[in-house]
């Protein structure tokens, strides 16, 4: 009697980085496709050629003789979540450059080049695409070349449709004019250039809000029905540099303050060297009627928002008293909106911002301090 024999099994299928869900030609296709956003970005000292392993950039084409680097990385936190959910990847990207050169620019550097890192669970090359688009407008709104960067998809890290952005920036001073804060001086004058929004920090604050209170953010805002609550929302961070760096050069201003995380309260110490206080008059300028709606649906303090937003100030200058008048003239000849927002005095490092009755909607007088 013959014996029964198992038919042989069938060979299993081969494994693929494809299969562990990463998509190499979507990658290689997205390299090929952002080429001539990063071209667009070329300046002297950098090509802007993508697809080495790393770049290169001449600081003599540059023009630098006896220059210091100045190196910075960040991100533009859960302001990307709200781009994500909401399908406006377009100008993410700004802020991401925003976020670094700008923090170059408060060292007196000005930003030769950029790169850029993008993470994701699947990789969307169109999505992609859309976003490095706005990092590439970012790098010519600040005059730096987006030299290259980074694709990670990593399946299993990010929710789908999710992603994150991490950006790198180099500059460069000449030996002698950077900012150090070593010029400042109690009876300095402090400039606040005003802000686009929010920039790109306190989202985890708005978007608890806006869960919170269910807003409707494709409708318009209450505050202003000519554009969406979205749109507000999600504007982009402010770029400095083209406006100030000349004026960093001409040696007329003494220190800059980026006011991201920790709003003008911490950020303002951040450049003051022992023994001066910076005290910001909160009626100096109007608030926006973006921060008042974000204050007034959170109930949130004066003293809170002085610390978690920049409260319509992006940047903040100090500079010596007899140049004030004519310094802020010039950055409004340039095109930024500047306000006379305090002064420099002698005291423990730190700052105070303080306002009247009904000032950022307080219920009386009003004062927060932060000692560095």
């Amino acid at each position: 009697m013959a014996s029964e024999i198992d038919p042989p099994a069938a060979p299993a299928a081969p494994y693929s980085y494809a299969g562990a869900g990463v998509n190499i030609a979507a990658g290689n296709a997205l390299v090929k496709a952002i080429g001539p956003l990063a071209r667009a970005t070329a300046r002297a000292g950098a090509d802007a050629e993508l697809g080495g392993f790393g770049g290169f950039f001449d600081l003599r084409a540059a023009g630098y003789k006896d220059p210091l680097l100045v190196a910075g990385n960040d991100g533009v936190g859960t302001k990307v979540k709200l781009a994500i959910d909401h399908d406006r990847h377009d100008q993410i990207g700004i802020d991401l450059v925003a976020m670094c050169v700008n923090d170059l620019l408060v060292q007196g550097a000005e930003p030769l080049f950029f790169l850029d890192y993008f993470a994701t669970g699947r990789l969307d090359t169109g999505i992609a695409e859309r976003v490095i688009a706005g990092i590439a407008d970012g790098c010519r709104i600040a005059g730096c070349a987006l030299i290259g960067g980074e694709t990670a998809e990593m399946p299993g890290m990010y929710a789908p449709g999710d992603y994150d952005l991490a950006g790198f920036c180099v500059g460069a001073v000449e030996r002698g004019e950077q900012l150090t804060g070593d010029r400042v001086a109690a009876g300095d004058v402090l400039l606040g250039l005003a802000s686009s929004g929010v920039h790109s920090n306190g989202y985890s604050l708005v978007r608890r809000l806006a869960a919170d209170k269910a807003w409707k953010l494709n409708r318009p805002a209450l505050f202003d029905n000519s554009r969406l609550l979205i749109d507000h929302l999600i504007e982009p961070t402010r770029i400095y540099v083209k406006t100030l760096l000349p004026f960093i050069r001409a040696g007329r201003i003494h220190a800059l303050a980026h006011i991201t995380g920790g709003g003008l309260l911490e950020n303002v110490p951040r450049v003051l060297p022992a023994g001066l206080h910076a005290q910001i008059d909160a009626d100096a300028w109007d608030q926006p009627p973006l921060m008042a709606f974000l204050q007034a649906q959170g109930q949130i303090e004066p003293g809170e928002m002085a610390r978690t937003f920049n409260c319509g100030v992006g940047m903040v200058l100090a500079v010596a008293a007899d140049e004030a008048a004519a310094l802020a003239a010039d950055l409004t000849a340039a095109g930024e909106t500047v306000f006379t927002i305090g002064m420099i005095a002698p005291g423990t490092r730190g700052c105070t911002v303080s306002g009247s009755d009904q000032t950022w909607a307080a219920r009386g007088a009003w004062t927060a301090v932060h000692h560095a």
